[in-house]
């Protein structure tokens, strides 16, 4: 019992924190619906482009070539984030740790020679 007492008073903080953040979220949803517009009509749906009418279709077909770009840029954003997860233990993994980076590097580095050649 004394652990789940501990665990507590170490957390409740957290717990205050949390509190905090959902009712400021609740706060905020609660006064745009009470202050914001209700009027629906023709001019509300359609979407705003700079005070521009829109001119053409807005549901354009794009190549796939985009796509990859877009999935790799993904990739490569996560690989970044756990380059930087393996260099904070970098001292703690070792040579092994280092091995698994450079194999992680090299599939990465692959998938950025088939986006070259596609």
């Amino acid at each position: 019992m004394p652990e789940s007492t501990g665990l507590i008073a170490h957390n409740w903080g957290f717990a205050i924190f949390l509190l905090g953040v959902v009712g400021l979220c609740a706060f905020m949803l609660g006064l745009s619906s009470l202050l914001g517009s209700k009027a629906w009509g023709r001019s509300k749906n359609e979407p705003f482009e700079s005070g521009m009418l829109p001119t053409g279709s807005a549901r354009l077909r794009l190549s796939a070539k985009f796509y990859l770009v877009a999935m790799l840029f993904v990739i490569f954003d996560i690989e970044a984030l756990f380059f930087f997860a393996w260099s904070v233990s970098v001292r703690e993994s070792g040579w092994t740790g280092f091995v698994e980076a450079l194999v992680f590097i090299a599939i990465l580095l692959a998938g950025l020679v088939y986006l070259w050649r596609v």
